[in-house]
């Protein structure tokens, strides 16, 4: 069945099935690998991408649930890696592994764009779906309010 989605906002005319998760259309079909399977059970936060800006786990959505939206991965969330918490990530040398950072910034961005400026609690609440098995859980809270610092400095919160 062909299905066109609305990916990084750029049009993909797919076929596949309905039911397919959309972590599959998009890491095996269209080809964007950044975001990743964890655990396949929406467990983990490894695979979370946004459909209109929502945070939703892509290992347990499928595909007809997008669309007509608008789905970002960490592939469209800046064209050049500029968005406040990829340059917040890197300044802070967040990842160790790296495996879970994509999901874990994704998280972090629905957070920011629903509280500029979060608490440490409101962090640890947001980000409790997401798994690190690395354990930089203190290094990724300290990214988010350096990202919000940098989104109030620069008053630009998409890097774009």
């Amino acid at each position: 069945m062909s299905i066109t989605l609305r990916v990084n906002e750029k049009d993909q005319t797919l076929d596949v099935d309905p039911e397919m998760p959309l972590l599959w259309a998009i890491r095996d079909v269209i080809g964007l690998t950044g975001t990743k399977y964890g655990c396949g059970q929406a467990l983990c936060g490894a695979c979370v991408i946004h459909i209109d800006g929502e945070a939703v786990r892509s290992c347990v959505t499928p595909v007809r649930r997008a669309v007509g939206h608008a789905v970002t991965t960490i592939e469209g969330l800046s064209a050049d890696g500029n968005h406040p918490l990829q340059r917040a990530w890197v300044e802070l040398a967040v990842p160790q592994c790296g495996f879970c950072q994509s999901g874990q910034i994704m998280s972090a961005v629905a957070l920011l764009k629903e509280k500029s400026n979060p608490t440490d609690e409101d962090i640890d609440t947001a980000m409790s779906g997401n798994i690190c098995r690395c354990g930089t859980y203190p290094r990724i809270r300290q990214a988010i309010h350096r990202a919000s610092e940098m989104m109030k400095e620069g008053g630009n919160s998409t890097g774009k």
